[in-house]
């Protein structure tokens, strides 16, 4: 641990003089980071009233996280959080990221808490993991730890040795944070000023969501299985009058999932495997428009180094949706609707340069099936161990604005980060 981390505070110090044998020794580690990220939109374009035109992002972050461990490692607490002022609409605000307590033997964890979780396999391709996500952050060029949002959650994980299982509970549903409008421009086809109501799935047990996860390793192959019962974090809209729509509805149907996972070594490089089963409940004909249909998700991916410090990755992508005769059959009249098969491709290329102070990154989506294609190349230099800044960009290209990534085609931009940590 490095020095101005290690804190025994004055208080166990006491308790341990006054009752000597009986209050376990314990370690509190403190560190955290003061960072400023701003993003300025390069495509010329005019704005719905209450969207951030010129700068969809501009803000400066305080994040203290607060370590605490017993003498026996048997149990422990973390709490990470971000104080923050949002130049964009003028406010400061509290994020906490994630507050738990954790108690392990050697057989069993419990972790109990806001905790951000994730699982599978791919590179920004999520396919078993139905965690919460912020695509407004990710769009807008803050650090992809951001993507990521807590879940107020209880999670517990057996290790008999032979393999892990863990399952999640979550009492109290987190939508992802999607687009909006308020930050990006979006194609929106209903007329300006149209209300719109979002129900959320009411707290109760029925809507308790669960999560569990089974895995071991074979021979260097890591094997996962995986199954859910949670909802749609991008929620569905439903029109109170399809001709003449005086609301929207916006909310988010049940979803089963069921899949697995395999990552290990191949030719000196890393290949990656994943599937899953997405059922709609609500929806399992296919007959509902405003519902997404089951379908099936599956990636592969492969990541090889080039060269010294330069390393590339791909992956391939398809989503098969189920029943789409009957969801074509379901539109509206002149209602764009989507592919069957939908296919996408990604590439990640990394060089460090400079005794690896310069690291050069792009990732690219592209849409096979659609036609488009997603960018982010960025450029971080680490001045020294503590302070690292990254210039990128956002770069959206698309024929139509319907598709995954052409309804963003108005939001290129770029971003400039500055962290320092403590």
């Amino acid at each position: 641990m490095r020095p101005g981390r290690r804190l025994l505070t004055c208080a166990l110090l006491a308790s341990e003089a006054a009752f000597p044998g009986r209050v376990p020794a314990q370690e509190l580690e403190l560190q955290g980071f003061g960072q400023v990220n701003y993003a300025a939109r390069v495509t010329a374009s005019d704005c719905a009233v209450g969207t951030a035109c010129d700068f969809p992002l501009g803000e400066e972050r305080l994040q203290l996280r607060l370590d605490g461990f017993s003498a026996e490692g048997t149990a422990g607490f973390s709490s990470k959080v971000d104080l923050y002022h949002d130049a964009v609409e003028a406010r400061a605000g509290v994020d906490l990221r994630e507050t738990y307590v954790d108690l392990t033997s050697d057989h069993f964890t419990l972790r109990a808490g806001r905790q951000i979780i994730t699982w599978g396999v791919g590179d920004l391709l999520f396919v078993n993991d139905v965690f919460p996500k912020d695509w407004v952050a990710f769009f807008t060029g803050r650090p992809l730890e951001y993507l990521k949002i807590g879940s107020d959650a209880l999670s517990a994980g057996i290790h008999p040795g032979f393999l892990d299982a863990e399952i999640v509970l979550v009492p109290f549903f987190q939508p992802d944070h999607y687009p909006t409008g308020e930050r990006l421009i979006l194609p929106d086809p209903f007329a300006a000023g149209v209300p719109r109501r979002v129900d959320s799935p009411h707290r109760s047990l029925e809507n308790v969501e669960v999560s569990a996860k089974v895995s071991r390793y074979v021979s260097d192959w890591e094997i996962a299985a995986y199954a859910s019962r949670t909802f749609y974090r991008v929620p569905a809209m439903q029109l109170q009058d399809s001709a003449t729509p005086m609301e929207v509805r916006l909310f988010f149907p049940r979803l089963n999932t069921f899949g697995a996972s395999a990552t290990g070594s191949l030719s000196g490089g890393v290949l990656s495997l994943e599937t899953a089963y997405y059922d709609s409940p609500e929806d399992r004909g296919g007959e509902e428009p405003d519902i997404p249909n089951s379908e099936f998700r599956s990636l592969i991916g492969y990541s090889h180094p080039l060269w010294p410090d330069a390393t590339l990755g791909l992956q391939g992508f398809a989503e098969w949706m189920q029943d789409h005769d009957a969801y074509i059959a379901g539109l509206a009249p002149g209602y764009p609707g989507r592919d069957e098969i939908r296919t996408t491709v990604t590439l990640r290329f990394t060089q460090r340069l400079l005794y690896q102070t310069l690291t050069c990154n792009v990732f690219v989506f592209w849409g096979i099936s659609e036609r488009d294609a997603y960018l982010i190349p960025s450029v971080r230099y680490a001045f020294t161990d503590a302070l690292w800044g990254e210039v990128g960009g956002n770069v959206f290209l698309a024929a139509d604005e319907h598709t995954m990534f052409g309804r963003f085609s108005r939001n290129d931009n770029v971003y400039l980060t500055l962290r320092y940590s403590f």
